[in-house]
């Protein structure tokens, strides 16, 4: 393989990995603000039924 065309091929990886990471750093960021929105919620206690 040439150098070019091996030196492409890891900036495209590397700019693919980057943008993975991004979005699961977002999706991170959307499900920890999800999860303090229900702790701050307060938890329903089901009434019995006698």
């Amino acid at each position: 393989m040439r150098t070019g065309l091996r030196t492409a091929l890891r900036r495209a990886e590397t700019l693919l990995l980057i943008r993975g990471a991004r979005r699961n750093a977002w999706a991170a960021v959307c499900e920890n603000r999800r999860l303090a929105v229900e702790r701050e919620q307060p938890e329903r206690v089901p009434e019995r039924s006698a």
